[in-house]
């Protein structure tokens, strides 16, 4: 039977500092343990929410360039439409006092007689082809009465030869033209029923929509932006 031997003072000491150290270095380890977690959960931590601070300023820095964007758009577009429509309102400008000049010097036209009865000639003609009827009342200004009724002789006889048919004209000097009007005729057929407006004025407002396109072309130059041509 072996015999338990008690231990002295040194020998409990020195287990006792065994056992300090081994609690020590047990606890310095699992300090360090907590230590490297804890610093890896915040390096983790800390780039978790540097990427979403980084997000959240990319995403604001988009939006507020965005806006930037669509703010300089807006105002080009804007600065573009004021730029066009000054430059449209000022070539329409331009093409009203053409056309207002022209219609000051239509007067100018009866002027010379020989020129006017060949004009007044041809439009009384282009009424008569229109209309095609064999009696056709003619209004004119009173004025231009002598040189109408001329100019009706020359055009039944031009007509006549054309296409071999007689067509009646007749001044309705019951209601002539106004004084004021810068000339031409109007012309009837079927007691009043149809009419053409052959007046200076009228073949003025004519040539203004049917040449307009072609002016503008001619004083402004082919528009770029117009992608289709009759």
């Amino acid at each position: 039977m072996s015999q338990v031997h008690a231990m002295s003072d040194e020998q409990v000491s020195g287990e006792l500092k065994k056992m300090t150290a081994f609690i020590r270095q047990e606890a310095l380890e699992k300090a360090n343990e907590i230590q490297l977690k804890a610093d890896e959960e915040f390096a983790i931590e800390k780039s978790k929410l540097v990427r979403q601070e980084t997000s959240s300023i990319d995403t604001s820095y988009e939006k507020k360039f965005k806006q930037a964007s669509m703010s300089q758009q807006i105002t080009r577009s804007t600065v573009s439409n004021k730029t066009r429509l000054r430059i449209l309102n000022e070539r329409q400008q331009l093409l009203d006092k053409l056309f207002l000049e022209a219609g000051e010097k239509l007067k100018d036209v009866t002027k010379d007689k020989g020129k006017y009865q060949t004009l007044l000639k041809n439009l009384i003609l282009e009424g008569a082809y229109a209309l095609n009827e064999e009696k056709l009342q003619v209004r004119a200004r009173k004025a231009d009465y002598d040189v109408v009724k001329k100019a009706i002789e020359q055009a039944q006889s031009e007509y006549k030869s054309k296409i071999d048919k007689e067509v009646k004209f007749s001044i309705d000097e019951s209601d002539p033209l106004p004084d004021g009007s810068a000339g031409g005729v109007t012309m009837s057929g079927t007691n009043g029923r149809i009419a053409l407006n052959n007046t200076l004025e009228e073949r003025l407002k004519l040539l203004e929509k049917d040449a307009l396109p072609s002016i503008r072309v001619t004083l402004f130059g082919d528009n770029q932006n117009r992608k289709f041509h009759d």
